[in-house]
């Protein structure tokens, strides 16, 4: 038996102050009510308008009459794209029934009757205007859209101008420039290089003077920097005829005549590359602009470029967001075809992560590689996503270049006012395949066919131009003539005097940073005082504001940590915030649930218990700086005392990838704030493999760009399963090589206390990938005096045989060498049994390796004891392989032995039994049996599973 269905609400149910209310939004916008609604308001009109009605023959003809009109009006705004010219090629679209006369039981006696309509006073004068609107040059879609002013300022922009202005003779001849630019920049390129990859902008020139636009556009609305991403097709050309990278500092790289950048092995081909420079206007407005490098992950940088522009955003102080903003360049099959893209759309209007807005332009090129559409993807068009967030689209056809100046007006303005996204679909062409090597024939001969016999926008635009008596041929061959010679004279000087093509990645907000790895940590300790500062507010909330009971005594506790003195991992780690802040640097935190913390560890934001409202105790210490105000943090605040920086933390959407590079993204644009990503499990980062391995582990080698980046990464073996048990402490180590990261797996909350800090504190920047202990995030390790003295230790050596009453050394026989929250269970086992013949010494950060502390702990030991290394997780993951060729090649150490689980193919066992039985056997290889361990089952000896000991 089916399941009962709900009951929609009827007519009959709703009151009359409703539904006047609502049928006045109808009248004004039939698309601005619910579907039932809208049908039930053309049933009432309709009946109100047959002939008869209340005895008269009055005008009912004429009201149907102008009710159908209404329809195919609304038809053409909702359907009308589908109808217009977008096809570089002129093939004619299909054209939908509902635009037809018929369809609305119209015909041509009534082109001439009168309409009461904003379009037209006539009906053919209406129809004519909206096929210029809608079925021109230019197809929109935002009908979809449920903000009805939104819709509504839609329609008046493009219903209020032409959708194809004439221009000026000088824009015109400004915008046929820009297409000569394009053209020649990359013909000139094929000539001179024929052999070397350049992707080109070839079919596409169009997407030059709309950037162009779209920045000036920008400008002229007060908008101060705007930050690029795009993939590799056209890149070339955007950097130099956009950005304003110089023909020489390009052809240097195409004669690859730069050695520094590939001295050690790094460096990367030359349309991966990012650019910033800043454009002037000639009514004095100026803009900074910044393309982020990309790999061939196409979308991948999306997400990284949106992070870099709130953190300028919040550099500026430009809470409203308008004076940075975001442009990202897609091609369609990566737009269509690749998941990051939904996960950034969904951040677009989520608090942590808006950036006010993005202009998206699709570079369509009507295929992927060799995919076609209709193998690409399932939606009539590859924008279709955008619908998901409500974001208006533009599609204009490539062939039209002043119908792409309007869309670029309309898209900017739109981001302006509304403070969301909206794209534009550029349909063009690729005239060469995926690379100028390729032959597009193989598998696309009929559009292959139909490009070879394509004329270049150029000409076809140029000869529009001469038409209408705009330009001469003397014109146009001045032009090229100008910049031929300019290509000429920058490729010679390329040859003779090469120019650095990067832009140093030390200047700007970075200047006094560097890239240069020292184990030097910079002063990471704190006073007493600051330490009393931070726990006091941690346990403050606001008059009125309702604890929950059973936090109410983790808030005591918090206030209490100056006398009770024992403090953990979470502990040190909100002190380590709390401190930084009060000297002015900000931290930003985020991820999935990392407010409160997944395991109920932080609480760095309380909610009311009976109104829900957030309390964060960090940012009420004392009176709040403002970023780019004469009120920064630092500065003197009212009560004398320095203003502190803001702890920006917020709750993630259940994305990884988007996440990850949005705050890589915001990483490069501030070096002096804290910026933190927390995975809800460690492993989850598996999700944000490709920002991890193309971006955080790379970046330093391929474009100099540095990042500070802090990735927690919650890790640790509790019977939990293979899902929950490793954050790949073995993948980290695999990216690791010329410093380019620190990979780190801290023991106690002291060592976490001082890591945080000198993330911020040192004279440069390096990714730093955090293993942090679950089971013991809220278990005390250290005394909160270890805070104000000292500072990290890559190597702790055993505390037992360091303190001045313990054992001697000399009759130490093994050396555990292991590391993080494993080592706690080995000294409890040695403990416990009152082994004083073997030492545990915890390995606290894998990577860089501190060769100089290790020989001198292990110095310190008989050379006559064992060296061991001991982990939980199997011999073919965690640090093992790692630590062992470290020892052999540094150390001189050529077999280290082995105590853990065996190579597997999953992280853990899924039974807890089972892991507790492998657990046991490991504690006992390497200290010894529990008094009570003949109660568990030993370990398998077969299979992957298997307790490894060699």
């Amino acid at each position: 038996m089916d399941a009962p269905k709900p009951a929609v609400a009827s007519v009959n149910a709703w009151n009359a102050e409703y539904l006047d209310e609502q049928y006045r939004r109808y009248k004004a916008d039939a698309t601005s009510v619910p579907d039932d609604l809208r049908s039930f308001f053309q049933g009432f009109e309709l009946g109100m308008t047959r002939p008869g009605r209340d005895g008269g023959s009055g005008d009912g003809g004429a009201s149907h009459f102008q009710h159908q009109v209404d329809k195919l009006i609304e038809a053409y705004r909702d359907v009308g794209h589908v109808a217009a010219k977008l096809d570089p090629f002129g093939r004619t679209p299909e054209r939908p029934a509902v635009l037809t006369l018929a369809f609305h039981g119209l015909s041509e006696a009534d082109l001439d009757r009168e309409v009461d309509s904003s379009v037209g006073p006539t009906l053919r004068a209406a129809i004519e205007r909206l096929e210029s609107v809608y079925c021109g040059s230019v197809g929109s879609e935002y009908t979809h859209i449920e903000d009805a002013d939104e819709r509504g300022w839609m329609r008046e922009r493009l219903e209020a101008g032409s959708p194809t202005p004439t221009l000026a003779r000088g824009l015109q001849m400004h915008l046929l420039e820009q297409l000569v630019q394009a053209e020649l920049f990359e013909t000139f390129l094929g000539k001179r290089y024929p052999g070397e990859k350049r992707f080109s902008l070839q079919g596409a020139e169009t997407l030059i003077p709309l950037l162009n636009h779209v920045i000036e556009t920008f400008a002229n609305q007060d908008v101060g920097e705007i930050v690029f991403g795009m993939a590799h097709r056209g890149r070339l050309n955007v950097l130099n005829n956009v950005l304003g990278k110089t023909y020489e500092q390009i052809f240097t790289e195409f004669e690859d005549a730069w050695d520094e950048d590939f001295a050690d092995g790094g460096g990367d081909v030359k349309y991966h590359r990012g650019y910033s420079a800043t454009r002037m206007f000639a009514n004095g407005k100026q803009v900074h602009l910044a393309m982020a490098s990309n790999p061939s992950h196409l979308e991948a940088v999306n997400g990284v470029v949106l992070g870099r522009t709130r953190a300028k955003q919040r550099l500026r102080s430009d809470t409203e967001r308008r004076r940075v903003a975001p442009v990202l360049i897609h091609g369609d099959a990566a737009v269509a075809g690749q998941g990051v893209v939904a996960e950034t759309l969904n951040m677009s209007q989520l608090d942590g992560y808006t950036a006010g807005g993005c202009v998206h332009i699709v570079v369509n090129n009507l295929i992927g590689f060799t995919t076609i559409p209709e193998d690409g993807r399932s939606s009539r068009y590859c924008t279709d996503v955008a619908k998901m967030i409500n974001a208006p689209v533009l599609h204009v056809n490539g062939e039209d270049p002043e119908a792409a100046m309007v869309c670029a007006e309309i898209a900017v303005e739109y981001r302006q006012k509304f403070g969301k996204d909206i794209f534009i679909d550029l349909t063009c062409y690729r005239r060469y395949g995926h690379n100028e090597q390729d032959e597009a024939s193989f598998t696309q001969p009929i559009l292959a066919k139909l490009i070879k016999d394509k004329k270049p926008i150029l000409k076809s635009y140029a000869r529009r131009l001469l038409a209408d008596g705009r330009i001469t041929d003397d014109d146009i061959a001045a032009i090229r003539a100008r910049f031929v010679e300019s290509l000429d004279e920058a490729q010679k000087m390329a040859k003779e005097q090469p120019k650095d093509p990067t832009i140093d990645p030390g200047s700007a907000r970075w200047s006094g940073l560097s890239n240069g790895w020292t184990f030097e940590d910079g002063e990471t300790a704190v006073t007493e005082e600051a330490i009393a500062e931070v726990c006091a507010a941690l346990g403050r909330v606001p008059d009125g504001f309702n604890v929950n009971r059973k936090l109410q005594k983790l808030l005591s506790d918090r206030a209490a940590l100056p006398e009770t003195k024992a403090i953990s991992y979470a502990d040190a780690e909100s002190i380590a915030y709390g401190t930084l802040l009060l000297e002015g640097s900000a931290v930003r935190l985020s991820g999935q649930d990392c407010r409160r913390g997944t395991f109920s560890h932080r609480h760095a934001v309380l909610r009311d218990a009976e109104t829900a409202d957030p309390h964060i105790p960090l940012n009420h210490m004392r009176e709040m700086g403002v970023p780019g105000t004469d009120d920064a943090p630092g500065s003197q605040g009212e009560d004398g005392r320095a203003r502190q920086a803001r702890f920006c933390v917020y709750d993630s959407p259940l994305s990884e990838a988007a996440v990850l590079a949005f705050e890589y993204g915001y990483s490069l644009a501030d070096p002096k704030m804290l910026v933190l990503w927390e995975a809800q499990f460690g492993d989850f980062c598996n999700g944000a493999q490709t920002i991890i391995d193309q971006f955080i582990a790379s970046a330093e080698a391929k474009w100099q760009r540095w990042s500070g980046l802090t990735l927690l990464l919650p890790h640790g073996y509790e019977g939990a399963g293979p899902e929950h048990s490793s954050a790949r402490i073995e993948r980290f180590l695999k990216l690791c090589g010329d410093e380019n990261m620190q990979v780190v797996y801290p023991s106690t909350a002291a060592q976490t206390f001082h890591m945080l800090r000198r993330q911020v504190k040192r004279s440069f920047r390096k990714p730093l990938i955090v293993f942090t202990p679950k089971s013991m995030l809220r278990t005390p390790t250290s005394s909160i005096e270890e805070l104000t003295r000292g500072h990290f230790e890559t190597i702790l050596d055993d505390p037992r045989f360091e303190a001045n009453d313990g054992p001697s050394r000399k009759g130490v026989k093994r050396v555990a060498l292991c590391s993080g929250k494993f080592s706690h269970e080995l000294m409890a086992r040695r403990d416990e049994l009152g082994r004083d013949d073997v030492a545990v010494v915890r390995l606290e950060q894998v990577y860089p390796f501190h060769t100089e502390r290790m020989k001198a702990v292990l110095g310190s030991y008989p050379s006559s004891a064992e060296v061991v290394w001991t982990q939980e997780e199997p011999r073919n993951m965690g640090a093992h392989h790692f630590v062992a060729d470290r020892l052999e090649v540094e150390l001189d150490i050529p077999v280290l032995r082995y105590i853990g689980r065996g190579d597997s193919g999953t992280p853990a066992t899924g039974s807890k039994k089972q892991h507790k039985a492998e657990q046991e056997a490991i504690l006992s290889e390497v200290i010894g049996p529990a008094p009570a361990a003949g109660k568990i089952e030993p370990a398998k000896k077969d299979g992957a599973r298997a307790v490894a000991s060699a």
